[in-house]
């Protein structure tokens, strides 16, 4: 049971966070290009990289910390629907290429950001 109120507490805090963000981001960029998603996506991919490592191999904290923070925060925080939904959005307004750019900066970026956060959490 504790381990879901974990994933709970820290699932609202990284949609908040989510929410704020992505509305800060979005009002900074305007436009058409879902820049709020891709920030999200790509940070929260390269933090996932860091808490993973370090939970696995580094640090090795109660399991729980992992779960709280992978599966709670980086899970609520991290969103590949209104990524998939967006990119639709972009093709049904015919903005073809910024939506093949949405799924190549989203791949991209976020596979980059993942192995750089294994490889800081593996330096640190």
């Amino acid at each position: 049971m504790e381990r879901y109120l974990l994933v709970a507490t820290f699932g609202a805090l990284g949609a908040v966070s989510r929410y704020a963000i992505d509305g800060w981001v979005s009002n900074a960029a305007r436009g058409q290009f879902p820049w709020g998603t891709l920030v999200i996506n790509v940070a929260g991919s390269f933090v996932l990289g860091i808490v993973v490592e370090l939970t696995t191999s580094r640090l090795l904290p109660h399991p729980n910390w992992r779960v709280a923070l992978g599966i709670g925060f980086l899970g609520a925080f991290t969103t590949f629907s209104t990524f998939t939904y967006e990119t639709v959005r972009l093709a049904e307004d015919s903005a073809y290429a910024l939506a093949l750019l949405n799924v190549a900066a989203m791949t991209t970026f976020g596979l980059v950001a993942a192995v750089a956060g294994l490889l800081l959490g593996r330096a640190l």
